[in-house]
């Protein structure tokens, strides 16, 4: 069992900055495959980042070169550095986690992204 919590969302200007960070519970956070989802009002929710457990890295088209993810399994947190934010990365941005040998998937609450224009 992983228990998610996600901090650092907020609201900044287009082109600025921001990092999300996701602190898990449980000794067994290094064998999950960890992810960034984002959900924006009347959107399905849509994968942003994944990390796996080796530290190989996906993104979204629409984020390349922008984010970037990263995983700390010491201190059993990943986070999210958002550069060059746009309008339309607001969204609610949520922490995922798979276990690689189960498949059980958890999900945070969910953090709030707002990028002014």
């Amino acid at each position: 069992q992983v228990q998610l919590v996600e901090s650092g969302g907020g609201l900044v200007q287009a082109g600025g900055s921001l990092r999300l960070s996701c602190s898990g519970s449980g000794s067994t956070f290094r064998i999950h495959t960890m992810g960034w989802y984002r959900q924006a009002p009347g959107k399905e929710r849509e994968l942003v980042a994944t990390i796996t457990t080796g530290g190989s890295t996906e993104y979204a088209d629409s984020v390349k070169g922008r984010f970037t993810i990263s995983r700390d399994n010491a201190e059993r947190t990943v986070d999210l550095q958002m550069d060059s934010l746009k309008p339309e990365d607001t969204a609610v941005y949520y922490c995922h986690a798979r276990n690689i040998l189960n498949n059980n998937n958890y999900w945070g609450q969910g953090t709030p992204v707002t990028v002014s224009s």
